[in-house]
This record gives structure tokens, C-alpha cells and sequence, in this order.
């Protein structure tokens, strides 16, 4: 290809000492390679047109929620272990220590199984991986979660806490009447946006339009229908979609983002994506936990 038929092509792909050494059977392997590398680009061109990418999300004003009003100290428990980013749990206990007079205690894996919970207003599972988290607590950890919510205590789920709650895994809690709409749960990382149902409004504060939330492979959730649990009720609706890694389209958006559910005694509320490290939404996750340990 590059020889003195291609001057052009010549000059653009190869120097002078280059084009002088080029021979013709060099252009002809290059003429020869364009048919099969065009229908290779062809085929890849589906695979990444399925995906959907969410519109870029504006930027939310500062402190779009207020600080909540809490009238005693709150003791907080938040699992730490395996399962759990580190940032995560960093960062949501950072949140709760917004509350004033609040403690947080970060408890092991074995600790979860073993203390006794009833000294806490709440547990927290904040993101990483649900079934690792089940996994590293255990039957005996589980089965204690679930009493202590059962018996008046509150539990907040956030992304992979989130997917624990559910009672559509084996290996969950069982504490949410819910199961994901697919198993392909890697949608894919990016800023979304939510709106507030009008339940939601009575939780986190009177936020009518949608605002912006970092999301990161949180659950995708429907109703599982299992007698003796209660039923959910939505909080926030996603907005937007994400949907990469063939996960299907179409089931994101106008979804649940975060429900809420009475479980025994005590309440659940989970939250999908990540309110407690994204700019402008500072209190939700205060809000999250002081409507958690209010009285039902």
C-alpha cells in the first residue's frame, strides 16, 4: 500500500528512509489486513451501543437537606470486616458523628454474632459486597441481626448493606421484602439522579425535584412477595439509567433507589446508592439514622 502507487498514504505513515525500503508485498499485506479489521470493528459495534450511559448529572446545591433534629444521643453500631470498604465504613461513620452526642462502634464479624446488640439504637452495613458480609458474620451473625431488628432496633442498609437486607438471597438477612430484578448485578459506576416519593419527603426532608447520587453497582430491586414479611414502601425513585456489563436496560430507571419496611418491632431502611459521599447530600444519611432510631 505505501509505495509509489499510495504517495499519499506513503507519506503520512512512513519517513523518507522508511518509504524507500517498503515493498510491495509490504503493501499488499497491509491492503489484505483492511477487509478483516473493518468487520472486526463491525462486530464490536453492538456490544457497545447496548450500553446505556446516564446523561451528566448536575452538581447539587450546598446542604440541599437540613440537619435533622435529634433530641438524645444515638449509639450506633456499623459492621467493619470483611465485606466492607474501608472508605465506606469510614465515611458513613463520620456521617453519624454529625448527630450530636452520637457514638459509633464499629463491631467485627464475630462481634456481630456475639455482643449483645440491644445496647444500640441501630446497625449499620455500609457498601462492598453483601454476601461477603453474610459470609464473614455467619449464621450465628445473621440470625443476631435479625432479632435485634425484630426486637426494636433499626437497620440501615447501604448498597451492599442494601442487597443483604433482602430476603430474595439465601444468604441475606431476610429482613426486606424484596429481591433484585436480575442476577447481572454490575451495572456499572457513575452520578445518578433520584427524587424523593412523597414518603421519602416525610424522611429526608420536603425535596420535591430530582438531585444527584453517586452510584456503584447497588441493588436493582422489586417486590419478592413473601407471606408474613411486609411489604416496602419507596423512598426514592431512580431517575436515570446505567446499564453496562450486559446488564439489562430498561429496569433501572423510574425503579426504587431507597425503601423502608417495618420488620418485628423494629424499622428497615435501605438505600442503593451512596448518599453519605456525595457533595450536597451531607445530612441524608444523619436523616437516615435519626428516623431509624425515632420510635416507630
Amino acid at each position: 500500500m505505501p509505495t509509489a502507487r499510495h504517495p499519499r498514504v506513503a507519506r503520512l505513515l512512513f519517513g523518507p528512509r522508511q518509504r524507500s525500503v517498503v515493498s510491495r508485498a509490504g503493501a499488499l499485506i497491509l491492503r489484505e489486513m483492511r477487509l478483516p479489521l473493518c468487520l472486526a470493528l463491525l462486530a464490536l459495534g453492538p456490544l457497545f451501543a447496548a450500553e446505556t450511559t446516564p446523561p451528566e448529572a448536575p452538581a447539587n446545591p450546598p446542604d440541599l437537606f437540613a440537619a435533622p433534629a435529634v433530641t438524645r444521643p444515638l449509639r450506633i453500631a456499623i459492621y467493619q470486616g470483611p465485606g466492607a470498604g474501608e472508605s465506606g465504613v469510614a465515611t458513613v461513620t463520620r456521617r453519624a458523628q454529625q448527630l450530636p452526642g452520637a457514638t459509633v462502634t464499629a463491631l467485627t464479624p464475630a462481634e456481630v454474632g456475639t455482643r449483645d446488640l440491644s445496647g444500640f439504637d441501630l446497625i449499620v452495613f455500609s457498601g462492598g459486597s453483601g454476601s461477603a458480609q453474610a459470609k464473614a458474620i455467619g449464621e450465628a451473625g445473621r440470625r443476631q441481626v435479625r432479632a435485634f431488628v425484630e426486637n426494636g432496633g433499626g437497620y440501615l442498609g447501604i448498597c451492599a448493606g442494601a442487597y443483604l437486607a433482602c430476603a430474595g438471597f439465601d444468604w441475606g438477612l431476610g429482613i426486606l421484602n424484596a429481591r433484585t430484578v436480575s442476577n447481572k448485578w454490575q451495572r456499572g459506576r457513575g452520578m445518578m439522579r433520584i427524587q424523593l416519593s412523597p414518603a421519602g419527603q416525610q424522611l429526608f426532608g420536603p425535596v420535591a425535584d430530582p438531585f444527584t447520587i453517586r452510584y456503584a453497582n447497588g441493588p436493582i430491586i422489586k417486590p419478592l412477595g413473601r407471606e408474613g414479611l411486609p411489604p416496602y414502601e419507596v423512598a426514592a425513585w431512580f431517575r436515570t439509567e446505567i446499564a453496562r456489563n450486559g446488564t439489562p436496560e430498561g429496569v433501572m430507571i423510574h425503579s426504587p433507589a431507597a425503601v423502608h419496611a417495618p420488620f418485628g418491632r423494629g424499622k428497615v431502611l435501605t438505600i442503593s446508592p451512596h448518599a453519605e459521599d456525595t457533595p450536597g447530600l451531607e445530612h441524608f444519611i444523619p436523616r437516615a439514622i435519626a428516623w431509624l432510631a425515632a420510635p416507630r
